[in-house]
Formats: C-alpha cells, structure tokens, sequence
C-alpha cells in the first residue's frame, strides 16, 4: 500500500486543503492487496491473504500479552471466512498506516459517557476529525483495551470481502450465478452441478475480482462469534514452544545487563571497569546515554558478556560514582504532602461542570469531605524489559515483546542513525505489558550496545531490581471531595479536585518526540473516573491539577481509572452512609439517566445475593465504575484476615457490547480482580532520597492461590459494538473491597494500600 503524508500548514491556500480534508470520510481500512506487496502469497486485502497451502493468513498487527486478543480477531476472520480457527494463521503486520489505532485515540477524548451515549453535532464532528488524524498518523499500539474494539468492523469486513472475491471468482471461472455458491472449510462449491475448488486455486483470480456492496454476516448467521473456543495461543504456552523476548537465541549472541544509578534522575559519573572487566565472561561495558531524559530513561552503564549470569556479576562488580538528581532528590512522602496540598487548594483544570456546584454546595442542608490518596505502582511485569537487538551492514534487526512496534523501530533508527525502512522489528510474546512496554527506553539502550559489539546480537535484559527502581510508574494521585445533600439524603452538589501528574505528555516527550509540543494540554487519564460519573447530581464541578513531581510516570493498566475509581466510589459509599441509605439502593436512586449502569449494577448485585445474610465475620462492598467503553459492576464479600481486608467472594457483571469470545471475558475480568487485589493490598512504591525501597517481588506480592477469592462473572447481553474488557475490571476491585471493609468493621480506608495502618482515615 502507497503510503499517504499528512501536511497541516497555516492559512491561504493551505487553510482550503484542510477544510476539504476534514469534509472528506476518513480514509478507508480496508487496505489495497499491494499493501502486502513482494509477498509469495496472494493478498486479498490488506488484512487476508492466501498462503500457498491454501490457508487463512490474518496479517495480525496487535500484541498478544496473555489478554486473548490474537484468539478474538481470530475468531473475526474465521466467523466471515467460514473457516476453523485453527486453519487461520497470523502473520506479522507491516508497518503500513493502515494497521493503526484508531479506537486508542478516539477514547482519548474527554467526553463524559452521556455525550458517548447521545452524542450532539460537536461531538460527532470532533470524533469525526480524530478518527480520520488517527488513520493518518497510524501508529500501532495494543493498549487501552481497544484491540477488539478497533477492529471490530475493519477484520470483519476485510473477511467478508475475502470470501466475496472468492465466490466471485468461482461464479466467473465456472460461468455460474455467484448466488448458488457456497464457502465452507476453505472451499468453494457449487451445490446444484457438484463443481468444488480450495482457497488457493482461486485465490489468483479473486485477487482481481471487483466486488461491491459487501457486508459483514448478520448477528443471525454467527456460528463462531460469541462461542467459548480454546485460545489460540494456549497449546504453544504449554508445551514450551511459544517466542517471548527472553527467548531469542541467536548464532553468535551476547548478553547485556543494565545498571542504573540508585536514584531517579540520577546518572553514573566515574566508573572502573576494571574489576567487570577481569571476570571470565564478560566482553565489555557501555556507557549509555540518558536517552529522553525529559521524561525518564536516565543514563546508565550496560555490562556484556557471553551468559546473562556473566553480564549480571560483571554489573555487580563495576565500581561506580553515583550522581544524583541534579534538581535534588525525590521523595514520595514530601510528594504525597504536595498532592494533597494542592488537591485541597487548587483550582485546576475543569473538566465537567454542570449546574453551579459553588453555590448549590453552600445551600446544603449537610456537607461530606474527605481526601483520598493513592502512591506511585510499578508494573512488574513477570518478564522484566528486555530487547534483541543487532546492528550490521547498516540495518538494525529488533526482537522484542512490545506493545508499539513502530515506534520501538523509530528509536532503533534513531539511536543508529539510519533510515526507518532500515530497521526489522520481530514481535515476540510479551510476559506482561500492562502499558510497561508502550515505552522504549530499553529498545534505544539495545540498540546502542548493539553498535558497540561488532555486528553480534546482544539480548539486553533489566534485572528486577533495575525494573522496580527505573520503572514509568502510576503516578501518584490525591482527590479532595466535596458534596452537597439535602433534606431528605439527595445529592445535590459535587466539588472534587484532583491532582496529580499527567502521563500523556510526559510519554509523548520520551517517545513522540515529532509530535509531542512544548506545552501540556489538559491530560484525560489524569481525571478520568471522576469527571465521568454516571451518577444524576444536579450540580458538579470536576477538575485536576497537573503536578510536575519530577518523578517518571507512564501508563498503568486501567490508568488514571486504577486510582480515580477507588476515589469516586469510596466518596459515593461515604454519601449513602451520609444519607442513611443502603448503598446499591442509593446508587440506583442516582442512576436514573444511566439505564446501562442500571441493568449491570442490578445484576450484580442479585448474582451476589445483596441483603441477605451472611456468616458471622463477612460482610460486602460494591462498587460500579465505567472505564474504556465498558461498564463493570462488582461486589466482594470480605472478611478479617490478620486484621486486614480479606476478598472471600468476587461477583462482577459487566457489559461490554457484544462479547466475542466469553471464556475471553471471563478471564480478562479474572485477572483484573487478581492484579486489582494485588495493588489494593500491597501495591506501593517509596521513594526516599531518590531511590526506590521496593526490590523485588518480596516486596510488591502477588496475589497467592489462598489468598484468591471464588470470582463469579456475568455478562449483560448487548448487540452494541465491543468494547474494552483488558483494563474494566480492575477499578472496581479497590472500592468493592474498602467499602465491604466499612461494612464490616465501620473503619473508613482513604489510602490505597488497603492494608497498612496509614490506610485508614
């Protein structure tokens, strides 16, 4: 496929060619065959072609990190193609625009879900713009649950017209009415005169067959849609068979470890290489620059040697000069005193109001407050930051798990100086991506050290305590809450105000740094959980400061809805206690515009039994929250363990539109409740003096199989499009599970963790 520039200039002439541009559709996602051009198989689109065995090949551009995504496009292609799933094969995406995000960036906007929900002129017209810059710019990215959702009707479509030009080309080599054919299981036969011809002996003339008109199977007609099938990538995990970084084994291949300075921000000055260097094993070190140091990536030596185990006890014996932060060094107790400070003082940017919360809130009959707070998280994915990289005869090769393979082969081309067609990047299986590997600091870092071996391979890896103590971490966050009620318990007014630092541009500086401006606009995932709130108040006023603690922050999973929905529910558990209500029924008395939140927090809340009796020693906590298009609704039984909050029973529903794969669902919201656990319980990261404390996983525990609730999900049907279910399911976790401890023990907890003394209010 021919690739298209996008030029945005000034006024003039230039002014007219934007002005048709934004009157234009957006370009279409179908793709032209030549997108996949020198390729010995035949391409019937940009996403379909046919192998010379005669198989399905998806041209897969999205990462599969372990949330199913390869398994639910599968099932997209194999649905309109009328084929198993086992006969679709994947094979990389290049790096076309066409394989481009664009859901990512239309749910980036700062809509509140009632315009998503009843969208006026001006939001169809901005999400309008959006979607057609994002088909432009064309950046590849697995994140902010969208991979479904994005795809939904390209893959569908690119399928279906597949199948088109095959019944076609058979109705016009056998002279036959395209009608009267039929495709299953790979081929083409025409029932009344018995004629029958595979995928691939037709694939040639379909590829120039024009067809029109085409659309998608009707609900009706799914056979795979909507079916529990075995993922596709399970027998590959269980047999040892399947690539993730840490598995690339190259002829000739070198290992390299990382050694930072302890303190963020900090740099190594005079280093001795000499007691590294006299150990068997170890080839060289090299000094790495602080690649974009204006928001993160600090410098740092790299140690190389012929095993990971003689790169790590040559980093052990480098001798070091350490530097600190040359603007001084953090704290994230001094930081967290400044959150909070500025929560309650500031005016921030706003971004919802409706109504005068001012005024309303100085009429109130009664008044709540309180200030919620949450602490900085690593990602600590199971396989640390890792990349493969070889640098020789002016190109760059990358293996990688990672979540942005274009934007991992522009820093490679940057660091070595060459074009970007010089550089091949191969997607592994990532070991965990919770947005840790949307960045690529390690990729520039490997591809460095790469220069400096000789054309030799060189497999980077973090050490875990490299990984805890220079991680892009979830920032931390304070929201001071304000609201209003009147005579007879209604909400009537909400003041909130939140602070904390923005991700969005600190990530664009690091990896964007083209596009990424000299000033910050108002970051979504910064008040994103607050400002959209389902609830019916009358009167609201929603705003975030954007701090600059100097601390370096990237995407978490469910990002700014991790932290903002512990804050929102707790506070909305607080009023109904205020109001002398019971919780789900003070909720459902503010849902009255929201009959989606409605139908999720009923059937919740009757799968869990709600108001009836309990044994001694438990009570429960609910939560509803709304994140990444889809709404999940949670209640968790929870009792004292070690006087501490202890989950018995997780009882989630959700609605996320139409729902591909269901055992898919099920595990995604599985997993969030076990990673939401985790980080209500013990997540943290403390930073004193500039060096993180936390090491290892000793110190940041998972969640272990005695301390794994009984989890139940259940699925309201919708026939809207897919939305998220990667992220949805951990922000309900952290409320559910601080309110069902108010029940039991009448101890209000403000602070995340939930499990430290400091927790409580």
């Amino acid at each position: 496929m021919k690739r298209r520039t996008l030029l945005l200039a000034g006024a003039g002439a230039t002014g007219a060619l934007i002005v048709g541009f934004a009157a234009l559709p957006p370009r279409s996602r179908l793709g032209e065959p030549d997108a996949l051009e020198g390729a010995p198989e035949v391409a019937l689109n940009g996403w379909i072609r046919i192998g010379a065995d005669g198989a399905v090949q998806l041209v897969m551009p999205r990462s599969e990190m372990g949330q199913g995504v390869h398994t639910a496009l599968t099932m997209l292609v194999a649905e309109e193609l009328d084929v198993a799933l086992d006969a679709v094969q994947r094979v990389p995406a290049g790096f076309d625009s066409l394989y481009g995000n664009v859901a990512m960036f239309v749910g980036g906007l700062p809509l509140h879900p009632q315009d998503r929900e009843h969208p006026g002129a001006g939001v169809r017209a901005t999400e309008w713009m959006v979607r057609k810059l994002a088909r432009e710019l064309g950046l590849n990215a697995t994140g902010g649950s969208t991979s479904v959702a994005d795809l939904w009707e390209p893959l569908r479509l690119a399928a279906a017209t597949a199948r088109a030009k095959l019944l076609g080309a058979a109705s016009l080599a056998w002279r036959l009415p395209v009608a009267e054919m039929r495709c299953e299981a790979g081929v083409i036969h025409h029932p009344p005169s018995g004629q029958r011809a595979g995928f691939r002996d037709l694939a040639a003339r379909a590829a120039i067959t024009p067809v029109s008109g085409v659309q998608p199977k009707p609900r009706s007609a799914w056979r795979v849609i909507g079916q529990s099938v075995p993922r596709v990538d399970v027998a590959a995990k269980v047999d040892g068979s399947a690539g993730f970084g840490l598995d690339v084994r190259l002829l000739d291949q070198w290992f390299a470890v990382i050694r930072h300075a302890p303190a963020l921000g900090g740099s190594p000055g005079a280093v001795d290489v000499a007691p590294a260097l006299a150990l068997p094993g170890v080839e060289r070190v090299v000094r790495l620059p602080p690649y974009a140091a204006a928001g993160g990536a600090d410098a740092a030596m790299a140690v190389v040697g012929r095993t990971t185990w003689h790169a790590m006890q040559g980093a052990r014996a480098l001798r070091v000069e350490r530097r600190g932060r040359p603007a001084g060094d953090l704290d994230s107790v001094a930081i967290a005193a400044d959150l909070a400070a500025t929560a309650r003082g500031g005016d921030g940017h706003v971004f919802h109001s409706r109504g005068d919360a001012a005024t309303a809130l100085a009429s109130a009959a009664s008044h709540v407050e309180a200030l919620y707070e949450a602490p900085y998280l690593a990602h600590v994915t199971l396989e640390p930051p890792n990349c493969t990289a070889r640098v020789a005869a002016g190109r760059v090769t990358l293996w990688l798990p990672t979540q942005v393979p274009g934007l991992a082969r522009a820093a490679a081309a940057r660091v070595a100086g060459v074009d970007e067609d010089a550089v091949d990047v191969h997607v592994t299986y990532l070991g965990g991506g919770f947005g840790r590997r949307l960045e690529v600091d390690v990729v520039a870092q490997a591809v460095r050290i790469a220069m400096d071996c000789g054309g030799r391979p060189v497999q980077l890896v973090w050490p875990r305590d490299e990984d805890i103590g220079h991680d892009f971490y979830r920032p931390a966050a304070a929201a001071w809450l304000r609201a209003g009620l009147d005579a007879e318990g209604r909400v009537t007014a909400l003041d909130w105000h939140s602070a904390g630092d923005a991700i969005v541009p600190r990530w664009m500086a690091r990896t964007l740094p083209a596009l990424a401006g000299p000033f910050d606009l108002p970051d979504k995932t910064t008040a994103e959980g607050l400002y959209d709130l389902p609830y019916a108040v009358p009167h609201q006023r929603i705003a975030h400061s954007a701090t600059r603690s100097g601390v370096p922050v990237g995407y978490w999973r469910a990002v700014g809805h991790s932290h903002n929905a512990f804050f929102s529910e707790g506070f909305v558990d607080e009023l109904a206690h205020a109001a002398g209500a019971d919780p789900l029924a003070f909720r459902l008395r503010l849902l009255g515009e929201a009959p989606r939140h409605r139908a999720v927090l009923a059937l919740a809340a009757e799968r869990a039994g709600w108001g009836t009796p309990l044994p001694e020693g438990r009570a429960r906590g609910l939560a509803l929250h709304e994140s990444f298009g889809s709404v999940v609704a949670m209640v968790i039984e929870v009792s004292a363990r070690d006087g501490r909050p202890h989950a018995e029973r997780v009882v989630a529903a959700v609605d996320c539109g139409t729902v591909v794969h269901p055992d898919g669902v099920a595990q995604q919201l599985e997993s969030a409740v076990m990673f939401g656990l985790a980080a209500a319980l013990h997540g943290r990261v403390d930073i004193v003096a500039g060096v993180v404390q936390q090491k290892n996983l000793p110190d940041l525990p998972l969640l272990t199989l005695a301390d794994t609730p009984a989890i139940e999900t259940h699925v309201v049907a919708s026939e809207h499009p897919p939305t998220g279910m990667g992220e949805p399911g951990l922000p309900p976790v952290a409320p559910a599970l601080a309110n069902g401890w108010f029940a039991l023990t009448g101890q209000r907890l403000r602070r995340l963790p939930l499990a430290g003394p400091e927790a409580a209010a």
